[in-house]
């Protein structure tokens, strides 16, 4: 019974204190720059879904044709070398076994995250 207090002490200096739990943003929400595709999941850094819908999608793509201007989030400049790429993806045919999702966009002022 001495258990109580305790835990309702902690709680409440947890809760006077202004201290909470945020969320972190997710790690696919910091992608951008270089992308290779390859064919095989395990090379890859992260499986993507291209989803039909923009609402549905977890981040929203710009495709950057100069590799340069592909400096914020969701502007990412494709290229065919994995190895000088900044990240390298794996195209998943099903969305469950995906990391997270896309939506291409023809506006390069869309691109973002989507959460």
């Amino acid at each position: 019974m001495r258990v109580i207090p305790y835990l309702l002490f902690i709680t409440l200096t947890f809760a006077l204190s202004g201290n909470t739990f945020k969320s972190q943003p997710s790690r696919y929400c910091q992608i951008f720059g270089s992308i290779a595709v390859v064919d095989d999941p395990r090379r890859a850094h992260y499986k993507v879904y291209v989803e039909e819908s923009e609402g549905l999608a977890d981040v929203i793509v710009f495709v950057e044709e100069i590799r340069l201007y592909a400096d914020r989030v969701g502007i990412w400049h494709f290229m065919e070398n994995p190895g000088l790429a900044d990240y390298v993806i794996y195209f998943e045919d099903n969305k469950h076994f995906a990391d997270f999702s896309i939506y291409y966009t023809d506006i390069e002022s869309f691109a973002r995250c989507n959460n």
